[in-house]
């Protein structure tokens, strides 16, 4: 094993010679070595930035199209653009995490988030919506090259711990939904002072997040997929699994992954989430402007729906590491099924905002689980094409099911989306259903090609 210096300025402690068993409990209480928890809260902080910036889409994309077109069939159509963007990129960013590292990946999500919030915010003041699309376009490759964040977690724990590493970033969304009400507001006021469209000015306003997240991205060190390669480095008496080889792609890619079957339920499960979710959070916020509800408030629903997808992140993340990824996925899948029925049904606030927040809750356990389901089954060198593989997949569910969600919702009526989410639903609980987890992390399934 390599004992040269790590960016840290110093070589982390060897693995002890007399390393626990790795298939005892113990291994569930290594403690996390210091360097890891200040790239934990590095990465935590710019999830919390990332996430105040992204919460903005779902919130005012639906209404932007309706004021500038004039329609509601096409009130999905800003989802669906940054489902196509975050598909697109998604892949590739994953070959330029494998090869440069997790770093490198975000960093160019944020630039490319950066450019695309002020070319959104000139093509609402120029109220030209095709320089919009432009801007959302950009705006979503952004957010989806910053998909990479929940690896870059991931990696940076032990198995037995890794749905908590994942939980502790992706809690930083929090502070964003709790946030991005007050951005909202400071632009209503701005906007009023200044004369100009709130809108616009809300999208302004991001980069004052966006650079300070870059900060903290170049504050992490070392880079979270060397952190992934040597882990008995960093935590002393860690050993890894000794089923881990017996079940782990080495050499993969989508041909092989697809015929993994834990990973082709984790890929499943992700994409009827995030396309159910995507669905009806792009019905929601028009549905509740339809109704009279101000800005403000529609922006305090969604927020509470973004608590739901981030606010329990830690202890979703324990229970999937103590009870298993699969058991999660299946709690999730229902969560989503209930919130599904309640956000179309009524046009109460509380219902409709009760129904968002379950949405989100259920897509959170889906997407930890999923997430540590794949980095358990993906060796580092390859877990950036193996997530952005997921992503593009699941991104794929996202330009689908907004844009029928708005015809679907204008002839057949808002019920009817509680019928298409409960279909989309039941393929990937069915296939929950045969997939065999022994114990969390370790699953009774033969890699691809195993003779």
């Amino acid at each position: 094993m390599s004992t040269t210096v790590d960016e840290a300025g110093a070589p982390p402690s060897p693995p002890s010679s007399t390393s626990p068993d790795p298939a005892k409990p113990g291994q569930q209480h290594l403690s996390i070595p210091p360097l890891i928890k200040r790239n934990t809260v590095l990465l935590a902080l710019t999830q919390a930035f990332v996430g105040m910036g992204n919460q903005t889409t779902p919130t005012l994309a639906p209404i932007i199209a309706v004021r500038m077109l004039g329609s509601p069939d096409l009130a999905g159509v800003g989802s669906s653009i940054l489902g196509l963007s975050r598909l697109l990129i998604a892949y590739p960013v994953g070959f330029l995490t494998d090869r440069y590292g997790r770093k490198a990946g975000l960093m160019l999500g944020l630039a490319l988030t950066l450019l695309g919030t002020l070319v959104i915010g000139a093509g609402i003041l120029a109220w030209s919506f095709g320089l919009v699309i432009v801007g959302l376009v950009v705006f979503g490759l952004g957010v989806g090259a910053g998909q990479q964040l929940r690896l870059a977690a991931a990696d940076m724990f032990v198995p037995a711990r890794r749905g908590e590493g994942l939980g502790y970033v992706l809690t930083g969304s929090l502070v964003g939904a709790i946030a991005a009400p007050l951005l909202i507001a400071a632009s209503k006021s701005i906007g009023a002072s200044m004369n100009q469209d709130e809108l616009a000015i809300v999208w302004f306003l991001l980069p004052i997040i966006i650079v300070p997240s870059m900060l903290l991205v170049l504050l992490v060190r070392p880079d979270p997929k060397t952190i992934a390669q040597n882990l008995a480095r960093y935590y002393p008496g860690y050993a890894p699994p000794t089923t881990q080889a017996a079940h782990t792609v080495s050499i993969g890619g989508p041909r092989v992954w697809v015929r993994n079957f834990p990973l082709a339920a984790a890929f499943a499960n992700s994409f009827a989430a995030l396309g159910v979710m995507s669905m009806m959070m792009a019905m929601t916020s028009l549905a509740l402007d339809h109704h009279g509800y101000s800005l403000t408030s529609i922006s305090a629903s969604v927020s509470l729906h973004v608590i739901g997808m981030f606010g329990f992140s830690i202890p979703i993340g324990r229970l999937s590491d103590r009870f298993g990824r699969r058991n999660l996925m299946l709690v999730g899948n229902v969560l989503l099924a209930v919130g599904s029925i309640l956000v179309p049904t009524s046009p109460e606030y509380i219902v409709i905002t009760t129904g968002t927040f379950l949405v989100g809750l259920g897509w959170s356990c889906v997407n930890v689980a999923s997430s540590a389901l794949i980095t358990e089954v993906v060796a580092p060198a390859e877990r950036g094409r193996a997530i952005g593989f997921s992503d593009t997949i699941s991104q794929a569910s996202t330009i689908a099911m907004p844009l029928a969600g708005g015809p679907i919702a204008a002839h057949l009526g808002l019920p009817a989306l509680a019928v298409v989410a409960l279909a989309v639903l039941l393929g990937p609980v069915i296939m929950l259903s045969r997939l065999r987890e022994h114990e969390p992390g370790h699953y009774g399934h033969a890699p691809a090609g195993a003779t």
